[in-house]
């Protein structure tokens, strides 16, 4: 059913200049990748977490969702709240919000028992730029467009991506 798979990117799609990246070069299935840029969560003035040591994972029409590493989130913050997902690709996920919001509203999830080809990623932590401040490498993050969607947009990054306002038909 999808048509784009990061082979071909669509007539749509902008076109990257030096340094960018289109979310159309993606690859679906995604794909995994280390980064080693500094990456930072704050929830308010407290540092939810901080790290070196991220993956981002790739797929065509997203921008990237950065994980984290467990040992470079502060566990302290977190609560776990009811409810899952299922990605076709990763599998089940587990969610969490701040332990200080009464409403326990959504901020970040992880995946404890993934799919064999994103065990590279079990237990490692994403977050929502919507909900929390996040960087990389001092950047300030954009949260992707829609409610669901938890990629992290920055400037190298182009679109148009999934969750854009006339984008359903992709």
């Amino acid at each position: 059913m999808w048509e784009y798979t990061g082979r071909k990117r669509p007539d749509f799609a902008r076109e990257p200049g030096q340094g960018q990246e289109s979310v159309w070069d993606y690859p679906r299935p995604p794909r995994i990748e280390p980064d080693s840029r500094r990456v930072e969560v704050y929830a308010g003035d407290e540092t939810l977490a901080d790290s070196v040591r991220a993956c981002r994972v790739l797929e065509t029409a997203s921008p990237p969702t950065f994980y984290l590493p467990p040992e470079d989130v502060n566990h302290n913050l977190l609560v776990s709240v009811p409810g899952s997902t299922h990605c076709e690709w990763k599998g089940k996920a587990r969610y969490f919000a701040l332990a200080s919001d009464p409403e326990r509203k959504k901020v970040g999830w992880t995946y404890p028992e993934p799919t064999r080809a994103f065990e590279s990623i079990r237990g490692f932590f994403s977050f929502y730029p919507a909900m929390l401040t996040c960087l990389v490498a001092g950047q300030r993050v954009r949260p992707q467009p829609g409610k669901f969607y938890g990629g992290w947009v920055t400037d190298e990054i182009i679109g148009p991506f999934k969750g854009e306002p006339g984008a359903s038909h992709w």
